[in-house]
């Protein structure tokens, strides 16, 4: 059993996957990062605030007895869009590694054609002639 697991686990497509994964996992830290110190910074400056703390206030909370806001529901509509930003840059990159690998593949061969054999019709008339012939 353990040789069988070693086996599916070895197997190049599996290897792959996961090579992949660990990569994209990597690489959202990097756009996260990216959209989080420069991108909402840049839009923030738009809504003149941090882009990341944009909200709506959808209930105001009560002030309990040790001073602290409690009950409040905000609409956090900047985590959202930041989010929305995150996906469509890894959705562009990969679009882009797709396309750059799909490029760099080999195009295969067209398969050889298959030899040219008698058409029916010549077919048709040999058996014609060896009936002739029989009689």
């Amino acid at each position: 059993m353990l040789k069988e697991f070693k086996e599916f686990a070895m197997k190049g497509n599996l290897v792959d996957i996961a090579v992949g994964f660990v990569m994209g996992a990597a690489f959202n830290k990097v756009v996260s990062s990216f959209t989080g110190g420069i991108v909402s910074p840049l839009i923030g400056l738009v809504f003149d605030s941090d882009f990341k703390d944009l909200r709506y206030q959808l209930k105001e909370g009560t002030v309990n007895d040790a001073g602290e806001t409690v009950g409040e529901v905000f609409l956090e509509y900047g985590t959202f869009l930041t989010n929305v930003i995150d996906f469509i840059i890894v959705a562009f990159v990969m679009f882009m590694v797709v396309k750059g690998v799909n490029k760099t593949k080999k195009k295969e061969e067209p398969a050889p054609a298959a030899p040219a054999g008698p058409t029916q019709e010549e077919l048709l008339a040999d058996i014609k002639e060896l009936l002739k012939n029989q009689k």
